[in-house]
């Protein structure tokens, strides 16, 4: 199913960077869409996983790469994997003050899992490892496969978007040509609309599936509930500096912004998982 909604992903996205290149520059623009559409999908199934990595700034973790974090976060890690039976991933610190995490790649034998300096620091043991567990489960899902894609080819659509301010607004010389002030003005404002809702489509059930394989291998779901509350409360209290293309990859939403951004919000309500994960613990 997951690879059948990966393709599902693909050829939408795709279709709208077509769209965007017909609507910006008419039969050329078409062609120059079909060329970074081919490009963007190739480059996003082989480095999506690095690029989520070097979007949130993240440095790799090992025995000899902060090893005061391996220490405490590599043993739970190799742990957690012998017990779902996955390889185990590569581990990343993200230097950020709010608690979140996400997991990222392109299947099992490629996955890595980010976690920021503030979850290590606010959160207790028990609660890492229900974290990570969570992260886990979305390997375990091969959810980091669609999550990561879309990341990537968001990001390209609102680049798209972003240059039809620029270059969408040259005077319509034909029709096979040019494009429009209008297709511009559409682009600029419905692309990234349109990528956010696809991420919304796709994400949104997910976050249960991550929950449910947390509290079936990292302590039980009275963990993740513990570890869900504090998320949700120090999310309000230290904002954190996340791109949206990548938002819908952590653990939690990471921007708090309101009205708007509520509408495109790729997560469940906290109190929605709790309520889950409570009737699991029933």
């Amino acid at each position: 199913m997951n690879s059948i909604k990966t393709v599902l992903l693909l050829g939408l996205l795709s279709g709208l960077l077509l769209a965007g290149g017909q609507a910006l520059g008419g039969q050329n623009g078409l062609v120059m869409g079909l060329v970074l559409a081919l490009g963007m999908n190739f480059f996003s199934y082989f480095f999506s996983e690095k690029m989520a990595l070097m979007s949130s700034g993240a440095e790799r973790v090992s025995e000899t790469e902060y090893p005061e974090v391996w220490e405490r976060i590599g043993p739970l890690t190799r742990r957690l994997c012998d017990r779902m039976g996955l390889p185990m991933p590569k581990l990343w610190l993200i230097p950020e003050a709010a608690p979140n995490a996400f997991a990222t790649g392109r299947n099992p034998s490629h996955s890595s899992v980010a976690v920021t300096a503030g979850l290590l620091e606010l959160m207790s043991d028990r609660e890492v490892e229900a974290v990570i567990g969570h992260e886990l489960g979305h390997v375990l899902n091969r959810d980091i496969l669609i999550s990561s894609i879309a990341a990537t080819l968001a990001s390209a659509i609102t680049f798209v978007a972003r240059m039809a301010f620029y270059f969408g607004g040259g005077r319509r010389h034909d029709d096979d040509e040019g494009g429009s002030p209008l297709a511009g003005l559409a682009m600029l404002i419905l692309a990234p609309i349109a990528a956010m809702l696809i991420q919304m489509a796709i994400s949104r059930t997910r976050e249960y599936g991550a929950d449910a394989a947390s509290a079936k291998h990292a302590g039980g779901p009275g963990a993740m509930i513990a570890a869900l509350r504090k998320l949700d409360s120090y999310a309000h209290r230290i904002p954190m500096d996340a791109s949206p293309a990548t938002a819908h990859m952590y653990i939690i939403q990471p921007l708090t912004g309101q009205s708007l951004m509520r509408l495109f919000s790729t997560h469940p309500s906290t109190e929605q998982r709790i309520e889950r994960l409570e009737a699991l613990a029933r």
